[in-house]
């Protein structure tokens, strides 16, 4: 049967930067469970698909399959750091179908239910479009490595306010049909829309201090909601 949403959640055992990061206590659950419990929330989401190399030590965390979550064993040519996350994600496409994927990562532990639901509804909302991926808006000044300036005139110094946006791909999360994926093997289509997310839900962790200062946040967060 046809899901109408699928949510792809990519899951490897070993991490370079920060080790076993996936599976790592962050504010009392392993840091795969906060994005994977605000995909659940979802109930515009059919299921929750993750591929992982590591089955046994999500079982060791209280994980197995149920009616909304699927755990499929990464092949073994599809393992490693250097393969393609687009080739990883075909490999789920082919096997299980839907009209709609939507992409995350467990790095990205603060993003919430609502903001996932919002990028849904505006994906619906635009028929022009074919993907969607979420976006940082920066309005600071740049410069090249000679030092060259980017986006300002030094000698003219408005307020960055003031500045001409730029937008950074920050990976929290990417939408797309079917068709798209299968026209250009990768989660940015042809026609893409761009979605902002907020930015104390769009931390990636990549290394020792993004663990921090998430982990800070997240037993903020936790007082707060208490």
């Amino acid at each position: 049967m046809t899901k109408k949403v699928v949510a792809l959640l990519p899951m490897k055992a070993n991490s370079e930067r920060v080790k076993g990061k996936n599976f790592r206590q962050l504010a009392g659950k392993p840091l795969f469970q906060w994005i994977l419990d605000s995909l659940l929330e979802l109930e515009e989401i059919d299921a929750v698909v993750i591929n992982t190399d590591a089955r046994d030590i999500l079982a060791q965390n209280g994980l197995v399959e149920n009616e909304r979550v699927i755990i499929r064993d990464r092949k073994q040519e599809l393992c490693g750091d250097l393969v393609s996350m687009n080739l990883i994600l075909k490999d789920d496409i082919e096997n299980v179908v839907s009209d709609r994927y939507l992409m995350t990562h467990t790095t990205n532990p603060l993003l919430s239910a609502d903001t996932i639901r919002q990028a849904l509804q505006e994906f619906e909302a635009n028929s022009t479009c074919d993907s969607l991926f979420s976006v940082n808006r920066v309005q600071t000044r740049f410069y090249k490595a000679d030092m060259e300036p980017v986006n300002h005139n030094p000698g003219n110094l408005i307020r960055t306010q003031d500045l001409e946006p730029w937008f950074e791909e920050n990976s929290c999360l990417y939408l797309f049909s079917r068709g798209s994926f299968e026209k250009t093997n990768a989660r940015i289509g042809e026609r893409p829309l761009m979605f902002e997310t907020p930015a104390l839900e769009s931390i990636d962790i990549d290394n020792p201090e993004d663990w921090t200062m998430v982990e800070a946040l997240a037993i903020y967060a936790k007082k707060k909601n208490k």
